[in-house]
């Protein structure tokens, strides 16, 4: 069903602002959903990092188009290209948006970039004190909650329905042949390996690497193959663990796409990884995973589903021990419901064939 919000004419043409990293985009998929389900003739445009077309290109249920942000003075997450800034913005004011949706955070800095959008309205999230250029439209910023359920606090403000805090991963066919022809793939088997990520988006987040290369060699004397994955600059950090464990993993670091690494996650048994975006898309999917936190991040990034997703956060570290305990009997709960499955499979064809 179609809902209007009270304080934004039906807009035609929307930009959504959000230039973070996977984890991040991931989490705000529920309110692309809900610009979509409210707005489902509205042409709605990504604007975000280089790396985030690719993101855009998988959700083309909820995405039209991607706008590359060149960076700005004052946010870390790009080294701003200052000659392109000029350019971005004359081309951005050209589209002549009827919304732009502030997505990116509290607001600091990133709203007078996205009122330099120049659309037609602006939504978004102002703190007390900062710059707002709509109260109507401009929610306070959550400092407490999960980072779903703090964007979805935006949508809520402006009185759309929501369509569930879910999160997404949609997958092709293409994605599960591209990753049968990468090295060592042919090796797999479907829910009998383990996907380890011992990468984060900054090294205060990592994990140390023997640890992980503990869990991995516990994982693998449990008969399950191990698979290791990360991106192109973590190769050196993939292969310290490999060097650290006795099982022959698979190493995929650098190797895998967008789309691959899905595919790669979506058969796996388990993925331990630490507090990144790959927990993100363990979660869309449904996978379980052990994840090793920092910090207060659990309270923001953890995944809704306590039961299939662990999150391990000690002021003092998080042990191997913690993760091993938790990584079996997340495996115990798989072959439980597993055997429920066969049960409950075999009773049915009873039923039909009397």
């Amino acid at each position: 069903m179609v809902h209007s919000s009270p304080h934004i004419a039906d807009p035609q043409r929307i930009a959504v602002f959000r230039a973070l990293g996977l984890g991040d985009l991931l989490c705000a998929v529920p309110v692309l959903r809900v610009l979509r389900l409210n707005w489902p003739t509205a042409e709605i445009v990504l604007v975000s990092l280089p790396w985030a077309r690719e993101f855009a290109d998988r959700f083309r249920d909820y995405i039209d188009r991607f706008y590359e942000f060149p960076g700005w003075p004052g946010l870390p997450e790009r080294s701003p290209e200052l000659t392109h800034i000029p350019r971005f913005l004359r081309q951005i004011q050209d589209e002549r948006f009827d919304l732009a949706i502030q997505l990116h955070g509290s607001g600091r800095t990133v709203n007078e970039v996205v009122g330099l959008f120049g659309a037609r309205q602006m939504a978004g999230f102002a703190e007390s004190g900062d710059y707002c250029p709509d109260p109507t439209t401009f929610a306070p910023w959550p400092h407490i909650g999960l980072e779903i359920h703090r964007l979805l606090s935006l949508v809520r403000y402006l009185g759309l329905s929501v369509h569930g805090d879910h999160l997404e991963f949609p997958l092709t066919r293409e994605d599960f042949g591209l990753l049968a022809r990468l090295p060592g793939a042919e090796s797999i088997q479907p829910q009998h390996y383990v996907v380890v990520h011992p990468g984060a988006s900054t090294p205060a987040r990592q994990w140390p690497p023997e640890r992980f290369a503990s869990v991995a060699q516990h994982l693998a004397s449990q008969g399950l193959r191990i698979v290791l994955t990360g991106v192109a600059s973590e190769i050196p950090l993939v292969e310290c663990v490999a060097r650290s464990t006795r099982a022959d993993a698979i190493r995929l670091a650098g190797r895998t796409e967008l789309g691959t690494l899905g595919a790669l996650i979506a058969d796996a048994a388990l993925v331990v990884t630490n507090d990144t975006g790959i927990s993100h898309i363990a979660a869309a999917l449904g996978v379980r995973s052990v994840v090793v936190s920092t910090g207060n991040n659990p309270a923001r990034w953890a995944p809704i589903d306590h039961q299939r997703h662990r999150v391990l956060c000690r002021p003092d570290g998080v042990a191997v021990s913690d993760v091993v305990t938790v990584a079996d009997q997340l495996l115990a709960m798989a072959d439980a419901e597993g055997r429920e499955a066969d049960i409950q499979q075999r009773l049915s064809g009873v039923g039909g064939a009397v």
